[in-house]
């Protein structure tokens, strides 16, 4: 579905992805982690075509991102972090954009916006941030476009509202779908994906299937100092020490994906030589 290849971009003189390769596939939502400023938002908006590579390629469903065909731009939607919407009523926003979209549905747009409680008939430019954040997101979930990407789509919305996200993000991936979910805010996307790619300046420092990670590695509370010790990664609590151990036992365990992004952080080498063969 996405295919990059040797993606060279930069800022004028700051570059921001130097030889970076990654491949997206239907059927999948992946996460894209890191932190602030590390290149999430650059690499959506260059698959997007909002931004042009300084070299290598990309390919969306066939698409050069950057040439913008109608064909290309009706089988794609980005959620991003900042956005503008209108100060007309929601209606009228839909009824007025959905036509781009052959695949768009009406009846799943209303479902979505009962189950994020959106007040149908207030003014876009009276809602919430929060409101409006998740009215976009109904609406790109409406579209049943191939590719969908989202750029720090729980920013902004209360505990309540990042509840209802995953809830409303757990029944919306069709088979032939793709949804790259863009963040820093590791915790909300937890039990929603199944692919994580971590970014660290402009370079890919790990990227692994949510399975692959839990046959790979153990997450487990330890009370022995000794296992801690000799640990991949470990972090002191008042109920004991939290660990990654290598899973050569092949023990089920819950992936814990804030930890494995530390870990990642600080024992990159040492955790990426478990998953080379």
């Amino acid at each position: 579905m996405v295919t990059i290849r040797d993606l060279h971009f930069s800022y004028r003189r700051r570059p921001v992805f130097t030889g970076l390769n990654l491949e997206l596939h239907p059927g999948h939502i992946y996460g894209l982690l890191g932190r602030n400023g590390t290149g999430k938002s650059t690499l959506l908006r260059n698959i997007a075509g909002f931004l042009f590579p300084k070299g290598g390629s990309i390919d969306v469903l066939g698409f050069e991102p950057g040439k913008r065909k109608p064909a290309f731009l009706e089988k794609l939607f980005l959620v991003p972090e900042e956005f503008y919407l209108p100060p007309v009523q929601l209606g009228r926003w839909v009824r007025n954009l959905a036509p781009f979209y052959s695949t768009f549905s009406l009846e799943q747009f209303g479902r979505y916006l009962r189950e994020f409680d959106i007040p149908v008939e207030t003014m876009l430019s009276e809602m919430s941030y929060g409101q409006q954040k998740k009215s976009l997101i109904s609406f790109a979930l409406a579209t049943n476009a191939p590719l969908i990407l989202m750029d720090e789509p729980t920013n902004g919305l209360d505990i309540l509202s990042k509840s209802q996200f995953r809830k409303v993000m757990a029944g919306a991936l069709a088979d032939e779908q793709c949804i790259l979910i863009s963040t820093h805010q590791v915790k909300d996307l937890e039990n929603l994906i199944d692919r994580v790619t971590i970014i660290e300046e402009g370079k890919i420092l790990f990227d692994q299937t949510m399975d692959r990670i839990a046959d790979r590695l153990l997450f487990k509370l330890s009370f022995d100092p000794a296992e801690a010790a000799h640990a991949l990664y470990s972090e002191s609590s008042l109920k004991g020490d939290a660990v990654i151990l290598p899973n050569s036992g092949k023990e089920d365990s819950r992936p814990d994906l804030e930890m494995l992004y530390k870990a990642i952080m600080l024992r990159g080498e040492k955790i990426n030589s478990l998953f080379k063969n």
